[in-house]
């Protein structure tokens, strides 16, 4: 997958000519959410220990939805190798199976596709780790995550939204602090593994921003745009009371259910967990060392609904 710069310098450049269409859907355009990626957006195994924020953006902007996320994914297994269900070999296959049999009819006018994914294909075994196959960069992971839109425009998709990387650095799984969990029991140097996370995540979502700005140009009639993830969790992180609403003091340290494990311990076992339950658990930005709690993915399902709907949402920026 090559990134052509002087492609994405003349395509940025057209994004200020006259004649271009209208950024984004139409007011109320929407009807139907499709949604691709990993357990941050995984309706059925949720990662926030509760309902998933497809479920209630749907309910916010009610649309019609269409789950395809799936726990544990990443781009590609050809990429990132993971015993789970990626995106293209797997979800969009599924997808292309419902729409050629005619399971699936969808307007492609009333339609929105979108993309949250990057958690895997940049973590623990994977990207971090040098656990990829031989070759592999960031850059081709982000690639393939924005060819999501090129595969799907060809088969007559006309609006995306792809959301990018939040700061991971920031969860406890790759916080400076962390400790041995459930997703990682191994020795490892917490300070390295955070640093290089952050700038994985920043130059992932700084590539990904270019190669949807250069898009419009080679998808005509398409209305593209890009959720700030990143943005949003650092608001949350810098101003907690703003977004989390439980009954005691906003958490953005701890998780909601915490397992500490001892070095080399079987990753299946329970390990000893610290659980909060009650009103307290919409306090916390964090579920578990690696995914926002269910009051968190409620912050992230409003402004993916308002961006949608077209009403206000300072995280979304459409580029057609």
């Amino acid at each position: 997958m090559m990134f052509n710069l002087a492609v994405l310098t003349v395509s940025i450049a057209l994004l200020g000519l006259p004649g271009v269409s209208a950024l984004g859907p139409l007011p109320n355009q929407i009807k139907n959410l499709v949604t691709f990626g990993d357990s941050y957006t995984d309706v059925v195994i949720t990662g926030d220990g509760g309902i998933a924020w497809p479920v209630y953006a749907a309910e916010d902007g009610n649309f019609k939805l269409f789950p395809f996320a799936r726990s544990g994914a990443t781009c590609s297994n050809n990429l990132t190798f993971r015993p789970f269900p990626s995106l293209f070999e797997s979800q969009l296959p599924l997808y292309f199976t419902e729409k050629n049999n005619g399971s699936l009819r969808l307007d492609p006018e009333e339609t929105i596709y979108t993309l949250w994914i990057g958690t895997n294909d940049m973590g623990a075994s994977a990207i971090l780790t040098g656990d990829q196959e031989p070759g592999v960069t960031a850059v081709d992971v982000v690639s393939c995550s924005i060819n999501w839109v090129t595969t799907l425009y060809q088969s007559g998709a006309r609006n995306f939204l792809f959301q990018n990387m939040i700061p991971l650095q920031n969860t406890i799984l790759y916080s400076a602090d962390s400790y041995p969990n459930r997703y990682w029991t191994l020795q490892r140097n917490t300070t390295m593994w955070s640093d290089t996370m952050n700038e994985l995540v920043r130059t992932g979502n700084q590539i990904s921003k270019m190669m949807l700005q250069a898009l419009p140009a080679t998808h005509p009639g398409a209305h593209i745009g890009l959720f700030d993830s990143h943005s949003l969790f650092e608001d949350i992180l810098a101003d907690p009371r703003k977004f989390l609403n439980g009954t005691v003091a906003p958490n953005t340290t701890g998780a909601i259910r915490s397992c500490v494990f001892q070095e080399n311990e079987n990753p299946d076992d329970p390990g000893n967990c610290t659980v909060v339950t009650g009103s307290a658990v919409d306090s916390y930005l964090w579920f578990d060392e690696l995914h926002p709690s269910e009051q968190t993915d409620r912050v992230v399902a409003r402004e993916i609904a308002a961006a949608i709907r077209g009403s206000s949402s300072k995280y979304a920026t459409w580029f057609s």
